[in-house]
C-alpha cells in the first residue's frame, strides 16, 4: 500500500484516503492471482500530515486518515532479517545450479520454531526470484509462472497436496473421476510449459512421516520434484522431527540444504531491527528511539521471536491511534497481547 498524504488541499486529502479503504483486501498467496497481487505490491508507505493540516481535518476525513494509517501499520515494514538474507542467499545459488541438473536436484529446508520468520523469508526469496525472471523476461510476465507458493495440508493425502498445486493455479474443480495421478500429471504439465523454477512448500510439518499418510504424502511431493525442473524450498515447524525422519526422511535430508531458525539473542541485531521498525512508525506524538531505550523489555516480552516482535508494534500503533496517544510507550505496549509460546516463555 502506497499512500501520499502531502496534498495541497482537503478535497485532495479526501480523495486519496477514500482510494486506500475502498482498496481490496489481499488475496491468499495460496493462489497465483494473490501471488501476483503480493509479488507486485509496492512497498507500504504514508506520509504524515502536516500538523496544521492534521488539525484543521474534519471529523470524517479524521477518521479516514487514521484508518489509513492504521491498514500501513498492519503491514509496517519486512525487516531483512539475518534468516531473510540466508534463505534468499541460498535459494538464489540452489535454483542456478539446478539449471542443468535433470535429476537429484537440490532443495532448501528452513525449520525453526513458530513465529521465527520462516515464512516471510519463503516469500520473500519466491517474490525476490519472480521478480527478477520478470526483469530478465519483460515480454513474457503472463506467459510464465516462475514461482509456486502452496501450503502442505493439514492431516493431508498425496490427491489433496495434488488439489493445492491445482488450486494455485486457479484449475476448475477436479472431477471425481480423476486420480491423484491425473491431477499431478496436469499440474506438471501446465507448470513445465509455463517454465516454473521454484516452488514453495510451506507449513510442511503437517507431512509427518511417522503417519502411513505422512509417508504417501511425502512419496507424492517427492513426484513432483522428479517431474518438475524447478528448485524446491520447503518450510515447517521443527520439520528434523517429522519431515526428515525415517528412509524417506533421510532421503530428502540427502538432498537438502538446512537453514534453522530461532529466537533472536538480545544483541546489536535485535537492536536493529527495533529501529528499523520504529523508524517506519507513522504517528504524531512518538519520541524517536522510546522504542530502542525499551529494547531489554521488548526481548523479555517477545522471547526474541520477530514474529511475536512485530505483532506487538504493530498493535501498539492501533492502540496508539485509536487512543488518540499517537506514541508507543511502556504502559500502552503491556495492554497489547502476543502469542501465548512469547508470553509464557515456553
Amino acid at each position: 500500500m502506497v499512500v501520499n498524504t502531502s496534498p495541497t488541499n482537503l478535497g485532495e486529502t479526501a480523495d486519496v484516503l477514500d482510494n486506500v479503504l475502498d482498496a481490496d483486501r489481499r488475496e491468499p498467496t495460496m493462489t497465483l492471482t494473490g501471488w501476483r497481487r503480493f509479488v507486485e505490491a509496492p512497498v507500504a508507505s504514508i506520509d504524515l500530515l502536516p500538523e496544521q493540516q492534521w488539525a484543521d481535518l474534519t471529523d470524517d476525513l479524521k477518521d479516514a486518515y487514521d484508518e489509513a494509517r492504521m491498514s500501513y501499520h498492519s503491514e509496517l515494514v519486512v525487516v531483512s532479517t539475518a534468516t531473510v538474507e540466508q534463505v534468499n542467499r541460498q535459494g538464489r545459488l540452489l535454483t542456478r545450479l539446478n539449471r542443468r541438473e535433470i535429476s537429484a536436484r537440490r532443495g532448501l529446508i528452513v525449520s525453526g520454531p513458530q513465529t521465527t520468520g520462516k515464512s516471510t523469508a519463503l516469500k520473500q526469496l519466491g517474490r525476490t526470484h519472480e521478480l527478477m525472471i520478470r526483469q530478465r523476461y519483460p515480454g513474457r510476465a503472463i506467459d510464465r509462472i516462475p514461482v509456486v507458493y502452496v501450503t502442505s495440508p493439514p492431516k493431508g493425502s498425496p490427491r489433496k497436496l495434488a488439489l493445492e498445486f491445482a488450486r494455485f493455479l486457479g484449475l476448475p474443480p477436479v472431477k471425481r473421476a480423476y486420480n491423484t495421478t491425473d491431477i499431478a500429471d496436469i499440474v506438471c504439465q501446465i507448470l513445465i510449459d509455463a517454465k516454473v523454477d521454484l516452488v514453495l512448500v510451506d507449513e510442511v510439518h503437517n507431512l509427518n512421516q511417522a503417519t502411513s499418510a505422512g509417508e504417501d504424502m511425502s512419496d507424492h511431493l517427492k513426484y513432483f520434484t522428479e517431474h518438475l525442473p524447478a528448485t524446491f524450498v520447503y518450510a515447517g515447524i521443527d520439520v528434523e522431527r517429522t519431515l526428515l525422519t525415517g528412509v524417506r526422511g533421510k532421503q530428502i535430508a540427502g538432498r537438502c540444504v538446512l537453514i534453522n531458525t530461532g529466537p533472536f539473542p538480545y544483541n546489536d541485531d535485535w537492536k536493529s531491527m527495533i529501529a528499523t521498525l520504529e523508524q517506519a512508525l507513522r504517528l504524531h506524538r512518538h519520541k524517536p528511539g522510546t522504542l530502542l531505550r525499551n529494547a531489554r523489555y521488548l526481548h523479555q516480552r517477545t522471547a526474541g521471536m520477530i514474529g511475536s516482535l512485530s505483532h506487538l508494534i504493530r498493535g501498539a500503533a492501533h492502540l496508539a491511534i485509536l487512543d488518540g496517544e499517537e506514541a508507543i510507550t511502556r504502559k500502552l505496549m503491556n495492554d497489547v497481547l502476543i502469542d501465548h509460546v512469547a508470553q509464557s516463555g515456553e
